[in-house]
């Protein structure tokens, strides 16, 4: 029932009842990748989409799935011999917005102070 729910009023959980349903009716499975998203094209080939595993993040599309995609190549990673290049680095999650982001020094939510300089702003006060 949590799933159906998600389906009916988000769309960044896997898949909505919309994508559900043209997947259905003109969907043709290719390959899940090590992820667990799922990829599909039409019958045709002239659309390709996947359904993700979780949250709709696009960075966890591999490489070799993300050249499918984008019309790079004709085969799909499931039905050729693809093997990734030494110089492709594997996923990496993108930590935007959790607490885990990168915090640049003197950022105001770094847990330490900013350091002081010797030109720093010196408030007014009126004399009394």
């Amino acid at each position: 029932m949590k799933t159906f729910l998600l389906q009916i009023f988000t769309w960044w959980n896997g898949q909505t009842l919309g994508t559900r349903f043209f997947t259905w009716r003109k969907g043709e499975f290719v390959g899940e990748d090590e992820f667990g998203n799922r990829y599909f094209r039409t019958r045709d080939n002239a659309r390709r989409w996947v359904i993700y595993n979780g949250p709709a993040e696009a960075s966890t599309i591999p490489a070799g799935w993300h050249g499918w995609m984008h019309h790079r190549v004709d085969t799909p990673p499931s039905e050729g011999d693809y093997h990734p290049k030494p110089w492709q680095k594997g996923h990496k999650a993108n930590l935007t917005g959790t607490a885990r982001a990168y915090r640049p020094h003197g950022s105001i939510l770094t847990p330490e102070s900013r350091p002081q300089v010797s030109a720093d702003y010196d408030a007014w006060t009126p004399e009394a």
